[in-house]
């Protein structure tokens, strides 16, 4: 692949995302909508529908690869990001209530999503695929709460220190850290075979957060400089090397290497200058380069052309319904039953189902593990966009 075509690759993916962030912005939609509809627009669903000479000449299957790696890269880095912005400060005051509503918004869109499988799996899933890992991954894809994107969201709307937000903020930092953990245990499901090779990677994964958490954390206590002050350049690259190794581990153990650039972000302290300073540094070129770059990655594989009839457009239904009534009922629920009045608990509900990115990384995977089919995706990139209208 020639540089110069990796350039104007680029170039397009952010030039589309920033044009369409404008206009959704307006229709008081998130920017990252924007950019899922950017790479969706780019991708065989409508560049290719209308023009496929020139998709093929923008984007060759021969670059899919080198977009791929670019794409986790930048996954890499923002999941890094999101476990240093998780702030567990949030469940001060709120954590009962918050632990409540985050459990109940897991446990019941899990459950129907799981028992939904049982139909679908004959039709939408690949050849070969296990009941069990299909319906795991589609019970956790029909749970996940988009943290990063719930927070921006609230920002904007001016929502952020109210109590609804707060709730809202504080369970949805709970379900991200559920929904990692439940994501690692069953792409360790997916990936090996036999309860031996499951019980070696979760346990290897205990091992693993155990060491970061005792081992890690520590050490990143006594480096790190106190507030105000400046980061060298040897130590912000130690850093990286940390996080690099931690993402290649839990890749070699087996739950996917977002999760150890998550848990590596969770780890770093918060009492001293390099968590917000890492954040400085990386966050413009990972937000506005590199995630755009993964959007389009995942646009350019959903087809929406395979919902060609009737019934798959009645599945696609059924799927949003599902997911949005589950996710809504079991949060409005337990906010309801923790003590907020009846519009109140519904606001948490509607904001418990913001989607996005999360529930997007979570469909990559199951589609680069070969669990769930190339329809199926296409249908639950439908349900993320429907999520926030």
């Amino acid at each position: 692949m020639h540089i110069v075509q990796l350039l104007v690759q680029m170039g397009t993916i952010v030039l589309v995302g920033r044009v369409l962030a404008l206009g959704f912005r307006r229709m008081g939609q998130p920017a990252v909508i924007a950019e899922i509809v950017a790479g969706i627009a780019l991708g065989p669903s409508l560049f290719g529908a209308v023009a496929p000479e020139g998709m093929k000449a923008l984007f060759p299957a021969e670059s899919m690869q080198v977009l791929s790696m670019i794409a986790q890269l930048g996954l890499v880095l923002f999941m890094f990001l999101v476990g240093l912005e998780l702030d567990t400060r949030l469940l001060r005051g709120q954590g009962r209530t918050s632990v409540a509503i985050s459990a109940s918004g897991i446990v019941l869109p899990f459950v129907l999503g799981s028992a939904l499988a049982v139909p679908l799996h004959a039709g939408l899933a690949p050849e070969g695929v296990p009941l069990l890992s299909f319906a795991l991954f589609l019970g956790v894809a029909m749970s996940v709460t988009a943290f990063p994107v719930l927070a921006r969201i609230l920002t904007e709307r001016r929502l952020i220190r109210t109590r609804i937000g707060a709730v809202a903020l504080a369970a949805a930092a709970v379900d991200d850290v559920t929904a990692w953990c439940l994501l690692a245990g069953v792409v360790a499901v997916a990936s090996a075979s036999g309860a031996v090779p499951v019980a070696k990677t979760i346990a290897l994964a205990v091992v693993y957060v155990v060491g970061m958490f005792k081992v890690v954390r520590p050490m990143l206590a006594r480096i790190g400089p106190r507030a105000g002050a400046s980061l060298s350049a040897d130590l912000v690259a130690g850093v990286f090397l940390l996080l690099l190794g931690s993402a290649a581990l839990t890749e070699w153990i087996g739950i996917h290497a977002l999760f150890g650039a998550f848990c590596f972000g969770v780890v770093v302290p918060r009492r001293n200058a390099l968590a917000s300073v890492l954040v400085e540094k990386l966050e413009d070129l990972v937000t506005l380069l590199l995630l755009p770059t993964f959007f389009a990655y995942s646009g350019l594989r959903t087809q929406i052309g395979l919902l060609d009839g009737t019934s798959a457009w009645a599945t696609c239904a059924v799927i949003v319904l599902v997911a949005t009534v589950g996710k809504f009922g079991g949060t409005a629920l337990a906010a309801r039953l923790s003590g907020l009045d009846a519009r109140s608990a519904s606001a948490v509900g509607i904001l418990m189902n913001t989607r996005g990115l999360m529930e997007l990384v979570v469909l990559n995977i199951g589609l680069d593990l070969g669990v769930i089919s190339p329809q199926l995706f296409a249908m639950m990139v439908v349900k993320i966009g429907r999520a926030h209208v």
